[in-house]
Parts: structure tokens; sequence; C-alpha cells
């Protein structure tokens, strides 16, 4: 197995016809289809299958795409790094970005960083915390903005924000009233995002409450969409809240709920250039 038969697998993968992926590559049919037989021939498995829709992968085939692209990414980034230390550059900064850190991209800083790099750009990846964290961790990213509650294995971090939980709704008698505490909250059906359960349950177990749930969902934006429908309260950070709710919102009356958008970086050495991010936050 070699990094061109990768290339090749991944391109046929993606467009699902062996002639596209040729003039993608800008080969010709034969060899490309030599090639995808020999790394069959190596892993002892098929890769594909031909449907009348064109070429679909196999189990084994969706298993390899996943070690391909990681492993070309790793392959392009190290080659990145290695020319830009070759030639003293360091124009380009991998920074993840979790779907509740809106707001906080593109910041403002990064004007005042472009002063000590003029030539720098950006690679952004969008994912949620979990996902972020694990570009980070296998390297193919430098710095990520997450979200806690998350675990910090391997990784330093520095807080950008502190956010009160709010609770979204259009029932203008519960808005009306400024903010909510927990007794109230829990005679509402509540919507979640889903990674503050545990909190939540803490908090109402250690009160003697039992909430209901009416909604769980991995988003804060879906769960102030559900409470638009009037489905329900959401409870969502106050910066998703201020962006995606407008007025209806209120605080909720309990300290111990409290988020931070965190920026978070590989534990060891890192560039000057990540280390000059990290100083701007």
């Amino acid at each position: 197995m070699n990094l061109k038969q990768l290339r090749y697998f991944l391109a046929v993968a993606e467009e699902k016809q062996i002639t596209a992926a040729a003039k993608r590559l800008f080969i010709a049919q034969p060899p490309l289809s030599y090639q995808l037989k020999q790394l069959e021939k190596e892993l002892d498995v098929r890769l594909f299958i031909r449907t009348s829709h064109g070429i679909e992968l196999t189990d084994a085939g969706q298993e390899l795409r996943v070690y391909a692209e990681k492993i070309l990414n790793l392959v392009d980034a190290a080659k990145d790094q290695v020319q830009k230390m070759a030639q003293g550059e360091l124009g380009t900064i991998k920074i993840g970005s979790a779907s509740s850190s809106v707001g906080e991209l593109p910041s403002l800083k990064f004007k005042e960083l472009t002063k000590y790099y003029p030539d720098i750009s950006f690679d952004v990846y969008e994912d949620n915390t979990f996902g972020v964290l694990e570009k980070l961790s296998n390297g193919t990213i430098d710095l990520g903005i997450v979200r806690t509650p998350f675990k910090r294995y391997g990784i330093d971090s520095k807080t950008i924000t502190n956010e009160k939980m709010m609770a979204v709704t259009t029932n203008e008698i519960i808005l009306k009233q400024g903010a909510i505490d927990l007794p109230t909250l829990a005679k509402q059906p509540l919507i979640i995002y889903r990674r503050f359960e545990d909190i939540f349950n803490q908090s109402f177990s250690h009160r003697g409450l039992k909430p209901f749930y009416a909604v769980k969902c991995d988003d804060s934006r879906t769960a102030i969409l559900w409470a638009k429908r009037g489905l329900g309260l959401a409870l969502v950070p106050e910066k998703i809240a201020t962006l995606y709710a407008k007025d209806n919102f209120i605080p909720v009356e309990h300290v111990n709920w409290e988020t931070h958008l965190q920026l978070v970086w590989r534990k060891g050495v890192i560039s000057p250039l990540v280390k000059r991010i990290i100083e701007l936050f």
C-alpha cells in the first residue's frame, strides 16, 4: 500500500466512477484500475462494488476510507510543516471551531496578528467539541475553540468566555419573570443540549427535583429551534441565546450552571505562530 494508491482510492470513492476519477487525477483509466486491483489484492478484500448508479464502497471500503483520509491529512500536514520550517515561514494556522463557539471566529484579534505575519492564512475546521478535540489530538489542527465540559488529557487551555445558562422560550408569562429558578424549570418540558445532561441531572437531583426532558439534541441551535416551535423550554449557553434567540430568553438562577469557551492546544513545544495567537487571546 502506498500514498498514490490511497489518493486514487479516495478519488474513486468520492467520484463514484472510474472515468470521472481518472479525469480528476489526470491519468488514464487502465493504470487507475490496476492500482485499485493491487490495493484490493494486498488487503485481500473487495473495496468496491458496481451498481447501476456507479461504484459504491463495500463495508471494508468504507473502513479504509476513514483511515485513508486521516493518513493523507497527516501527510499533507507533515509536508506543510517541513516546508515551512525549511523556508523559515509559518503562514498557515489550522484552527478548529466548535459549533457553540460562534461569535469568537473570525476574531478581531486576528487583524492584530497580521501585523506580525502579513502572509498568514487560516485553515478552519468546524465540528462539535469532541470532534475538535480529536482533530487536535491527531495533529490535524494546531488550535481549537471548544466549550466546557470536556476531558483535558494532553492539552493546555485558556478561558475565552464565562457564560451563564439561559432559558429560551416563547412563553410570554415566563419571559416576564426576568429569570427562572430550578423548581420552576422542573415543572416545564425541557429541551437540552445532550452534553449538559449530567450537569443538569446533578443539580436537579441535589434539590430533590425530577425534570422532564421533552427533547434531547446535539446542538444548542437545534434546541433553540425546537423551543421556538413551542415544544418546550431550551437550556443553552448565554452567547448562543444572544445570537439565535433574540429577546426570547431569560437567565437561569443557578450559580453552578456556568459554561466556558476555551482556546485549547496540545501540550509540548508549540510554533511561534501558535504561541502568538494564544497570547492574543
